[in-house]
């Protein structure tokens, strides 16, 4: 009977939690905590089988309802760290009770958070051997190594989550400055032994108010418990800041005065004083209308479903804010990629023009030019870090060569375009409007043709509007910022046509150089989730080969093509240092987008002469990689 009561366990703990939506770049999610993390340590006393619940135990919750009754037919709702663990596709199992690890052969889990914990606890279960203790009140229910006991050496891909604190306030072991120094320095020594054994992400949580509780309010105990949380708070990110290492330090503090002054756009009941009251009525009053006993129960109306413990309304918001914290690289990291579409388009577009010209210049002496439309739409592939999403552009070209000679010919080009990026669940989106100059040279002698160019560009991204979930609402964070790019581009080509064919056939190996900057930029205000983001810089160095075809479909038309394979050099997965607002000191780094590390482009054109010096030409351009890229050109040429 083990298998089905496994397959059942995973089913439910699953069930009605949002579905990993992301490929993200860790390979597991370790959890170390208090009861806020706990997803399951304790035996769910509700249960006929003392602890055979399917969902894994107790929980610091409230339970799913209709009834919200010990019975076990209602189980406990998931807490926020199994919560974040399904948005990241990963898992946040606890380590089994005896009892139903007995019955259910469920291994442990990479949870160690136990209910009642404080700091000194939570550190034992990450150092010490037998640190793991889960105890029922009145005895050992279960004991496990600590987790870099059986760890030594961690997968750096792992990405660990530490908070605690709240128990060493409601023991009173936290009072001063003096022993909120020493329950911090317990946190941060497991911060430092996890870092020590190769971790490379660590969030660390903020402590909430435990005074602003219902049991604060009940027990008469809210001033101190308030000082004493902000205490702890003061000397964790004091601490961590003197540590230093990849750390992300979170600020639900602020996050729930934020959700405590907008009640009713999360959900919550905004005629009820919510730090006064609860579900439960464990330690605290029950709502008399919301509550479990009230007229009409319903815990989603209520941010507390006991005296200290969030309901399951407050658990998503939990999770969704640290998942916008973890999935913002995801986005912002596609900034500069935003930046070399607009490049390699403007690029296109004279090569186009170039290849409609080939053997056919202007005179000696004389002037070509010409005006050129483009619209262009790339497509961002959901991959490892990456978000999915959408960009549309239009363009508007000016360009004008000179031909010195039978050989040589030079010119310029002005390129304006305009870009709109959805990316993410949410639909965030990024504008940018990029401002490009090119001056290029060509050579033609008998067979042999080059191409050469130097590209320059600002870049001006505005209404940078990054959205994310929030339990039942959404959030918008925005800001603006500003770019630069260089670029160098050639190509060396042999026309094997024969004169008089009609066809000119081409082989060509090509080299790109390009290097984008976007600069930092910090979004606008405050707020708990609000992030700066650092510097940017995004180098592609391409080389390529390719065959281009050009056939005088009749004497005014001509239609032409190419098709090409680049290699990239620069395909690291790239970083984005950043840090929240609110939180002083405190920077991180994360991953963001990976560049291909190859691309097939292939075009096709037509152009038709109107008169003698005018032509009309149209084309189609599509680069192929995980992150494709199409565009068509429309344009207008004529002689001087």
């Amino acid at each position: 009977m083990t298998f089905p009561i496994r397959a059942l366990t995973a089913a439910v703990l699953l069930a009605g939690l949002p579905a990993a939506t992301q490929a993200v770049p860790y390979s597991q999610l370790v959890i170390f905590g208090d009861s806020l993390s706990d997803s399951g340590q304790f035996p769910d006393l509700g249960s006929p089988l003392l602890g055979g619940n399917p969902t894994g135990g107790l929980r610091f919750t409230n339970r799913t309802g209709p009834s919200y009754l010990s019975n076990n037919s209602e189980y406990f709702d998931a807490v926020s760290t199994q919560r974040l663990a399904s948005l990241l596709g990963l898992q946040a199992l606890p380590s089994t009770p005896i009892l139903p690890q007995l019955l259910t052969g469920n291994a442990d889990g990479t949870n160690y958070a136990v209910g009642g914990y404080r700091t000194d606890q939570i550190l034992a279960s990450i150092t010490d051997i037998n640190g793991s203790v889960v105890n029922a009140g009145g005895g050992t229910i279960r004991t496990r190594n600590g987790y870099l006991v059986d760890v030594p050496r961690v997968d750096p891909n792992t990405l660990f989550y530490v908070n605690g604190g709240g128990n060493d306030v409601l023991q009173f072991v936290v009072t001063d400055q003096a022993s909120a120094a020493v329950a911090a320095a317990d946190l941060v020594a497991g911060v430092a032994a996890l870092h020590a054994a190769g971790a490379r992400t660590i969030i660390v949580s903020d402590l909430p108010d435990v005074g602003l509780t219902p049991a604060g309010f009940a027990s008469g105990f809210r001033a101190a418990w308030s000082n004493a949380s902000g205490l702890l708070n003061t000397e964790l990110g004091s601490q961590l800041s003197a540590l230093g290492g990849n750390v992300i330090r979170l600020n639900f503090r602020g996050l729930l005065a934020e959700v405590q002054a907008d009640l009713a756009t999360y959900g919550f009941d905004p005629l009820v004083s919510q730090t006064d009251v609860c579900f439960s009525g464990s330690s605290c009053l029950a709502d008399p209308t919301w509550g479990i006993g009230g007229l009409t129960p319903n815990p989603d109306r209520l941010m507390f479903n006991d005296g200290v413990h969030p309901t399951a309304a407050v658990q998503q918001i939990s999770a969704d804010y640290i998942y916008s914290i973890l999935g913002a690289p995801w986005q912002v990291s596609l900034l500069p990629e935003m930046a070399m579409a607009s490049l390699t388009g403007h690029q296109q577009q004279l090569r186009s023009e170039w290849q409609a010209d080939r053997g056919a210049w202007q005179a000696v002496g004389q002037w070509r030019s010409f005006v050129a439309a483009s619209g262009q739409r790339q497509r961002f592939q959901e991959g490892e870090a990456v978000a999915s999403g959408d960009s549309d552009g239009l363009g508007l070209s000016l360009g004008t060569s000179y031909r010195l000679d039978e050989q040589w010919r030079l010119g310029l080009a002005l390129g304006l375009q305009q870009q709109s990026l959805e990316a993410g669940e949410a639909d965030s989106e990024y504008d940018l409007r990029s401002y490009l100059l090119s001056a290029f040279a060509q050579y033609q002698q008998g067979r042999v043709w080059a191409d050469a160019s130097l590209s320059l560009g600002h870049l001006d991204y505005s209404d940078l509007d990054r959205r994310f979930a929030l339990g039942i609402t959404e959030r918008s964070e925005q800001g603006d910022t500003d770019g630069q790019l260089w670029a160098l581009s050639g190509r060396l080509g042999y026309d094997l046509a024969n004169a008089g064919s009609g066809w000119r056939v081409s082989p060509f190996i090509s080299a790109d150089y390009a290097k984008v900057d976007v600069d930092g930029y910090r979004e606008r205000g405050m707020s708990a989730s609000a992030l700066t983001f650092d510097d940017q810089q995004r180098d592609s160095k391409r080389l390529g080969v390719g065959l281009q075809a050009n056939y005088q479909l009749a004497p005014a038309t001509q239609v032409f093509g190419e098709i090409a394979r680049e290699r990239e050099f620069e395909d690291d997965s790239r970083s984005l240092r950043m840090g929240l607002n609110s939180v002083a000191g405190n920077s991180f780094e994360l991953q963001g987008h990976t560049p291909a590390s190859g691309q097939t482009l292939a075009s096709i054109g037509v152009a038709h002469a109107l008169a003698e010096r005018l032509q009309l030409r149209a084309s189609y351009q599509v680069r192929a990689t995980d992150d494709r890229q199409q565009a068509i050109n429309l344009s207008l040429s004529w002689d001087l």
